[in-house]
């Protein structure tokens, strides 16, 4: 199309009126130089409102570029009186450290067995500083972050292997707190008592539980602490004591501290709470525990996993009873001294049987379920001596280990 005589808003508007829907058919490189022509050619900058309103319409018209379209293209070529494509333009950073540096501290890591970043960081201002190596010079002002992001780049690895222990990750289950029972019963704490190995072979797990505030034990027994064999253990032991469990505290293994073991707890309303890390006492009642009662009555010899159920009779049977209504505990005092400093002392007034420490308490009949009444707790303490639990007890005990390791 030849419009050389279309160079003014005069000679435009007939043009406009006159025809309709035009539009030009040549490539995006030719339409930039006819629009820029245009603009030039018809001093577009220098018109008018109402003369400029003319020309946008016919080179709108023409080029077949929309009203937004136009108005940044005209805008480009009044900042660079130039169209066309602009060039892509890359933003990088200057590199200030070269492969020689990666190569140096590959050389230092290595030498050093991969020491952490603030350690390699004073190494490396001392090989310049201190020593005066001037490969090291832009090193030496390095900081401890870009050591770590050097270490993660392409050619560092390709330059030397390092394998890093594994981590432990993070499991969001139960709270890591010492529980406060605030001298209520139904804080119990747990822990897994394993009954050895032989020929390679696992032996009987017994699961011992102690309430914090009266001393009050179960101990059950089991196969396995998979599973299949450990939630119905865990059911059974916590409908064994009298009283409403409302926390329920561990160590940080894997048999307690896992999402099934957390739904059965929520399920009964039970709180789930783990040992702190660099805490050894925050389940030490329990540990204590499996010295001086699990290991004392069911001994240190490998016992195989079929006998668990067994043993678990034995313990219902005779030494949870033996345990709560007839062997007494010693209740610690806390004193404090002048300086503030705190201090367990056993008084003999203190040492009582776990039953007995529940019937101290004040009110003591709003912590029991609702199917268990004083009385039935009282009777069953009453029906044997002290003397007579503890004999029934060894009896049962060596009848027990009779069964299980007989020739």
């Amino acid at each position: 199309m030849n419009d050389e005589t279309l160079n003014s808003p005069s000679a435009i508007k007939p043009f406009l009126a006159g025809s309709s829907n035009l539009k030009l058919t040549m490539a995006k490189e030719q339409r930039y130089r006819w629009l820029s022509g245009k603009l030039k050619q018809t001093g577009y900058f220098s018109l008018s409102k109402k003369d400029k309103s003319v020309i946008r319409e016919y080179l709108q018209r023409c080029s077949g570029y929309s009203r937004s379209q136009l108005t940044r293209l005209i805008k480009q070529y009044k900042t660079n009186r130039w169209l066309g494509k602009q060039a892509t333009v890359k933003h990088s950073f200057p590199v200030t450290y070269t492969r020689e540096d990666i190569l140096l501290l590959v050389k230092v890591d290595k030498a050093h067995q991969q020491l952490s970043g603030s350690a390699t960081k004073k190494l490396l201002e001392r090989a310049y500083q201190v020593y005066g190596d001037d490969a090291y010079q832009r090193l030496s002002s390095i900081s401890v972050s870009h050591i770590y992001n050097l270490r993660k780049r392409p050619f560092y690895q390709r330059q030397r292997r390092h394998f890093s222990k594994t981590t432990a990750s993070n499991v969001m289950i139960g709270e890591r707190r010492k529980p406060n029972p605030n001298g209520k019963p139904g804080t119990i704490r747990i822990d897994t008592v394993h009954q050895g190995d032989q020929d390679k072979v696992k032996g009987v797990y017994h699961i011992n539980a102690v309430d914090e505030v009266t001393q009050y034990q179960v101990v059950v027994s089991v196969e396995k602490i998979s599973e299949q064999y450990l939630i119905p253990v865990l059911a059974q032991l916590i409908e064994l004591f009298p009283f409403q469990v409302i926390h329920f505290h561990s160590d940080n293994g894997s048999e307690y501290i896992n999402h099934t073991v957390a739904k059965l707890l929520n399920k009964l309303r039970i709180e789930l709470t783990k040992s702190r890390a660099r805490h050894a006492n925050d389940n030490a009642l329990v540990e204590s525990k499996n010295g001086a009662v699990v290991r004392k009555y069911l001994g240190y010899i490998h016992i195989p996993q079929k006998w668990a159920p067994i043993i678990n009779e034995f313990n219902q049977q005779y030494l949870v009873p033996y345990l709560n209504y007839h062997r007494p505990c010693h209740f610690p005092e806390i004193k404090r001294n002048d300086k503030g400093k705190e201090k367990k002392i056993y008084p003999y007034k203190n040492i009582m049987t776990p039953f007995d420490k529940l019937q101290s308490l004040e009110q003591f009949e709003q912590f029991l379920k609702p199917d268990i009444t004083v009385e039935q707790l009282q009777q069953q303490a009453m029906q044997q001596t002290d003397l007579q639990a503890a004999e029934k007890l060894k009896q049962a005990q060596k009848k027990l280990f009779e069964t299980i390791f007989k020739p």
